[in-house]
């Protein structure tokens, strides 16, 4: 059997029917890589059930919950392979096309991150993104190319980020950037903040639409946490997004006389309790700058 330099990391939180149902169907497609299954449910031991489903599986049972980003940090510290392809537990694969982005990071020494095209439960697909400052803050939405698919020799399509749940990462860089800043738990932003500071840091991240997954998006989120709380946690992981990353001064002003705006948004004063912990993670961050915020999102003007 060929061994490929590739350790999926499955992160798990309790939703364990809908993990034991796709791993079933995700197994023919693991063949010649490393996986390990995270689970960060305290109170429920799945070594068992999921090494009857696939033998040759890691199983860790975290002694206590990590949220997202501790425990996907946590499971590629464990891993022993080039790169990591994070899998939720909530995603489908079609085939193992995941093996051809290989072939970009080989024509591309600076590249961080893969994104693949992930199809909704209502067909459409997701995955190619944008980011943009509007309102005293960067924003994301999708990106649909007005240009033709770009091939495989061509490097894939810039992306804002590579999203936590289907995408490629070179191992090494995700390490060194500081990997996911646990933050962030219990979920949203991570991604795009390691994601934005890689682009920041000099190196690229790109899409190939040609490798498709099904993604039921926060089958797990939506199922354990009310909408009030996602909300919250979503707006709160944005503005640590901002304190954290920020380096070109308009936008800086910009973001401070909107700040009068945030407050009544919920989530607001969560971050500002925080603020002391994001400007220590944000001088660690700052020093692998290479480039403006402005020479990041000017990749995305349409």
């Amino acid at each position: 059997m060929k061994t490929y330099p590739i350790s999926i990391i499955i992160p798990v939180y309790k939703n364990y029917e809908m993990f034991f149902k796709f791993l079933e169907i995700n197994k023919k497609y693991f063949s010649g890589c490393e996986v390990i299954v995270m689970n960060d449910y305290p109170g429920e031991n799945i070594t068992k059930k999921t090494k009857k489903i696939y033998p040759n599986i890691a199983v860790v049972n975290n002694k206590i919950n990590l949220g997202f980003a501790g425990n996907v940090n946590s499971g590629v510290l464990r891993s022993t392979r080039d790169f990591v392809f994070l899998l939720n537990s909530d995603v489908v694969l079609r085939d193992n096309s995941y093996l051809r982005a290989l072939e970009y990071f080989k024509k591309d020494k600076n590249l961080f991150a893969v994104g693949f095209a992930q199809i909704e439960k209502d067909g459409k697909i997701v995955g190619a993104n944008k980011g943009y400052f509007e309102n005293g803050l960067i924003n994301h939405s999708s990106l649909l190319p007005t240009s033709p698919r770009r091939s495989l020799n061509e490097g894939g399509i810039p992306i804002f980020w590579a999203e936590g749940g289907s995408s490629l990462f070179r191992k090494d860089l995700f390490i060194f950037l500081g990997m996911l800043d646990e933050l962030f738990n219990p979920f949203y932003w991570e991604d795009i903040d390691l994601s934005y500071r890689a682009w920041k840091a000099g190196y690229k991240i790109m899409y190939d639409p040609n490798v498709k997954v099904e993604h039921h998006h926060e089958s797990t989120i939506g199922k354990y946490f009310d909408k009030s709380k996602i909300l919250r946690t979503a707006f709160r992981n944005q503005l640590f997004f901002h304190w954290k990353n920020l380096t070109d001064k308009d936008l800086i002003i910009k973001h401070i006389v909107n700040i009068p705006k945030f407050i009544f948004i919920p989530g607001f004063f969560d971050a500002l309790v925080k603020l002391p912990k994001i400007l220590t993670s944000r001088k660690k961050t700052v020093k692998l700058f290479k480039k403006t915020d402005k020479e990041i999102l000017n990749q995305f003007k349409s």
